[in-house]
C-alpha cells in the first residue's frame, strides 16, 4: 500500500468511516461447497438464510451498487456472493466504473465461468479464485469447479490463488508443498495465499482444525514460504495465526470492513463470517493481515494498532455528534403544522 494510500484510510477512520467495503451482490452459486460461511444458516443471524434474501440483476443491481459505492465511499471494495460470477454481465459494467472511482476491487469466484483476459488492463482488481485443495478433494467439493474448468477459464489471466486449509488436508504429509508446486507453476498465477478454515462458535464442522494441527501448519507455511515466493504470507501473518484477535472488536479487519449481503441492505455483522464467529479459531488471511499491521511498531511501543483504535474510537464518536447535530438542525427547520381554528 502506497504512503497516501495509508494517509487516505487514516482520514476516513477518523471521519469514522471504514475504508473497505466488502458486498455480497448475488444470493445465487452453482456450487454447494461444505463449510461455506456465506450459506451457513448463522450467516445472517439465524433469521433468514442468504438464499431467502432479494436480490438484483441487470441495470438495476449495477446502479444499487454504484450508488452503494458512492455512498459509502470505500477505497477497497470486495464483490463476492454467492458467486459474483453468476452476474458476470454485470461485473463487465462494473468493473471500468469502479476503477474510475479510483476504488480497489477483489472480486472472489470460484472461476466456473471464464475471466477475461481483457480484465489485466485494470491497475485496480484482483480475482482471487477459490481452490480447495489438491484436485481429488477439490473436484469433490466443488464440482463443477472442478480443477479443469478453472485451468481453462484462467487462461490468460492474471489471479490469487487462496486456499482454506481443514481438518481433512490438514495432516497429509506434503499436501500443501505439492498445491505449492502445482499452482505456482500455472502462469497465470501471481499470488497464492492460505487461510484457516474459520467456524462459528460452537460449531461441529468436519473442516474444523485443531490446535495442534494450526500449529503444525503455521510451522509449514514458514519454511514453504522460503521456497515459493509466490505464497504471500509474510512470517508477521503467521505469527498472528497463532494468536488470533480474541473477539471482533479487537480485530481490525472486521472494524474496517463493512460487509453487506445480497439485498444490499442487510449487513452482515460482526464481521464477513457473520453470526457468532470463534474468533479463538480464526484463520480468516485477510484478518490476520491486518493484525500484522496493527502489531506494526510505529514509535517506540506505540503501535499502529494503538494508533487505529483511538482514531476509530475518535472518528465514531465524531461523526455520531454530527449526526445527532444534523439531526438536530433538521428537526427545528422543519416547519410545525398549523393550528386550524374552527368557527
Amino acid at each position: 500500500m502506497k504512503k497516501s494510500e495509508v494517509v487516505h484510510a487514516w482520514s476516513r477512520i477518523l471521519a469514522g468511516r471504514s475504508p473497505s467495503l466488502s458486498i455480497e451482490i448475488t444470493k445465487e452459486c452453482p456450487l454447494r461447497c461444505p463449510g461455506c460461511y456465506a450459506f451457513d444458516a448463522a450467516h445472517l443471524g439465524g433469521m433468514i438464510p442468504l438464499r431467502g434474501l432479494d436480490d438484483y440483476k441487470g441495470e438495476e443491481l449495477v446502479r444499487k451498487v454504484l450508488a452503494l459505492l458512492d455512498e459509502r465511499k470505500p477505497l477497497h471494495v470486495s464483490l463476492v456472493g454467492g458467486d459474483p460470477f453468476v452476474r458476470y454481465h454485470e461485473l463487465e459494467l462494473l468493473l471500468p466504473q469502479i476503477e474510475s472511482r479510483g476504488i480497489h476491487t477483489q472480486v472472489v469466484t470460484s472461476a466456473f465461468h471464464e475471466i477475461p483476459s481483457a480484465w489485466n488492463q485494470f491497475k485496480k482488481l484482483n480475482v482471487v479464485v477459490s481452490v480447495d485443495g489438491l484436485q481429488p478433494e477439490h473436484d469433490a467439493r466443488r464440482k463443477p469447479a472442478t480443477y479443469e474448468r478453472i485451468l481453462k477459464n484462467i487462461h490468460d489471466a492474471r489471479v490469487t490463488i487462496h486456499c482454506t486449509i481443514t481438518s481433512q488436508i490438514a495432516d497429509i504429509p506434503g499436501y500443501l508443498d505439492a498445491f505449492l508446486s502445482f499452482w505456482t507453476s500455472q502462469r497465470e498465477v501471481t499470488k497464492v495465499w492460505f487461510s484457516l478454515f474459520s467456524p462459528q462458535r460452537g460449531g461441529a464442522d468436519r473442516e474444523i482444525i485443531t490446535a495442534a494441527q494450526r500449529t503444525r501448519i503455521i510451522t509449514e507455511l514458514q519454511q514453504l514460504r522460503q521456497k515459493y515466493p509466490t505464497l504471500d504470507m509474510p512470517e508477521a501473518l503467521l505469527r498472528e495465526m497463532a494468536t488470533p484477535p480474541r473477539n471482533p472488536s479487537q480485530c481490525i479487519f472486521a472494524r474496517t470492513t463493512e460487509t453487506v449481503s445480497a439485498d444490499l441492505k442487510t449487513w452482515v455483522t460482526p464481521c464477513q463470517f457473520g453470526g457468532d464467529p470463534d474468533c479463538g479459531q480464526c484463520g480468516c488471511y485477510a484478518a490476520m493481515g491486518m493484525a500484522a499491521v496493527g502489531h506494526y511498531r510505529v514509535l517506540g511501543a506505540l503501535t499502529a494498532g494503538r494508533i487505529y483504535m483511538a482514531s476509530d474510537k475518535f472518528g465514531k464518536t465524531w461523526r455520531a455528534i454530527c449526526n445527532a447535530l444534523m439531526r438536530k438542525v433538521v428537526f427545528q427547520k422543519t416547519p410545525l403544522p398549523l393550528k386550524v381554528i374552527h368557527p
